[in-house]
């Protein structure tokens, strides 16, 4: 881990500036060296490094131009036709095409790409269906869930083989009639039945949202199946597999506007002005040239390749006597359970960021162990998968991470390889 000095912000510690990202005309050296020097230090990291937390990716860089463009610069609250400010003609078209750009990709009715993240998301699919004192259904979060799906009333994975549990969950549904059902996952390694889980929702009447914020690259390059058939509504964020920028979409199924005539009226009116703001247009520009890049064959080639590393990775860990959570993986993530290593998630964690290896700590099912202090790690392939790695890397990605664990002394040593390694793998241009 790099720790500033005062010293190194001074400026005239900031020559030479290495980073292509900064060397338009040196304006951003110029004016505020100490950020010029942040920057450079964070794309040096990430280029002599293994980027392996599973929700994190390497854009494109005519994602990045995008998202670093004038756009920034204008407010454009409300909707296309229906703004509140002048100046939008251009912003308009450039929100419907994304927004139909999606709607393609996913095979959706509608699409809402205005949503800052995640979470307002997910806040803003309640708000729209929900009334104070409604139940949720949600996957557990120990068991790999996301907190924004609630916690409560939650369903889990099975104790003994760490698989969704689907006649608990019918069970659970059953018993306390839920108006909705979240279901996604954050650390969760293995496909979802869309169809059991429809079956389930219809059952009760529930409203079945589909957070595929994790796989929705792996959705639309045909490397999991979609949900969209089976649920009214579906949730994603577009940094992770889908490989865009920060940000968020509400896509609302034909099933949904079925169920609901209004339901896509409702979703807008939640996210503007229920909880947000202005868009970030530069933003929604991103994601749109993230759509177009997410809807070409290169793509899927992708992605399939993401779960062929994941898979490969796994099958090397075993190998090494690591005890992977349900046994391995049927997408981008792989969790392990270190119980039978003796060290524990936040010590795997710094051990494995000091040699070059960034993956996180993470509960595993049922786990003994503080949330701060997990017992397991989590750890993904989408970002190196993106630098052209496949499974022959991932064979001695393995053997790095199990040197590491077993033997602590070795991090300097495996930090200089991982650095020569990664030379052979340049970032996207």
């Amino acid at each position: 881990m790099v720790k500033l000095k005062k010293s190194q912000l001074h400026r005239k510690s900031l020559m030479p500036i290495s980073s292509s990202i900064l060397s338009k005309a040196g304006t951003l050296l110029g004016q505020d060296p100490q950020i010029a020097k942040l920057i450079d230090l964070e794309t040096e990291r990430q280029k002599t490094s293994l980027e392996m937390i599973p929700s994190e990716n390497h854009s494109s860089l005519a994602v990045r131009e995008a998202l670093g463009s004038l756009l920034t610069d204008k407010y454009a609250e409300g909707y296309p036709g229906k703004r509140y400010y002048a100046g939008l003609k251009y912003y308009d078209i450039l929100e419907d095409l994304c927004r139909e750009r999606a709607k393609k990709l996913f095979k959706v009715a509608h699409a809402n790409v205005q949503p800052y993240s995640g979470s307002p998301a997910n806040a803003a699919v309640y708000m729209a269906v929900c009334e104070p004192g409604d139940v949720i259904m949600g996957m557990a979060l120990p068991m790999g869930g996301h907190l924004t799906h609630g916690w409560k009333v939650n369903f889990s994975v099975n104790e003994k083989t760490h698989l969704l549990d689907y006649g608990e969950i019918e069970k659970l549904a059953k018993e306390n009639k839920p108006k909705l059902i979240f279901v996604g996952a954050t650390a969760y390694p293995r496909i979802f039945d869309w169809k059991k889980l429809g079956d389930i929702a219809d059952s009760v009447g529930a409203y079945l949202v589909a957070d595929i914020a994790h796989i929705a690259g792996l959705v639309v390059g045909q490397s999991h199946p979609s949900p969209v058939p089976y649920v009214h509504l579906v949730t994603t964020t577009t940094h992770k597999t889908l490989r865009g920028p920060r940000g968020a979409m509400i896509l609302v199924t034909q099933k949904g506007l079925d169920k609901d005539p209004d339901l896509a009226k409702k979703v807008d009116r939640a996210i503007f002005p229920g909880l947000q703001g202005g868009p970030h247009e530069n933003a929604i520009a991103g994601i749109a040239v993230c759509l177009k890049e997410a809807s070409t064959p290169a793509f899927k080639k992708y992605a399939k390749q993401i779960v062929k590393n994941a898979k490969a990775l796994a099958e090397e860990l075993k190998k090494y006597g690591f005890n992977l959570v349900s046994g391995g993986t049927d997408n981008h993530l792989i969790l392990v359970d270190l119980r039978n290593k003796n060290i524990g998630g936040s010590e795997a964690q710094d051990l494995l960021e000091a040699a070059g290896i960034t993956i996180n700590k993470n509960t595993i099912p049922y786990d003994p162990a503080p949330p701060f202090k997990p017992s397991g790690i989590r750890m993904g392939t989408p970002a190196i998968t993106t630098r052209g790695m496949k499974e022959k890397e991932m064979k001695t990605i393995a053997g790095w991470i199990n040197e590491v664990v077993s033997s602590p002394k070795s991090v300097e040593k495996v930090r200089e390889e991982i650095r020569i390694f990664c030379k052979r793998f340049p970032l996207p241009k």
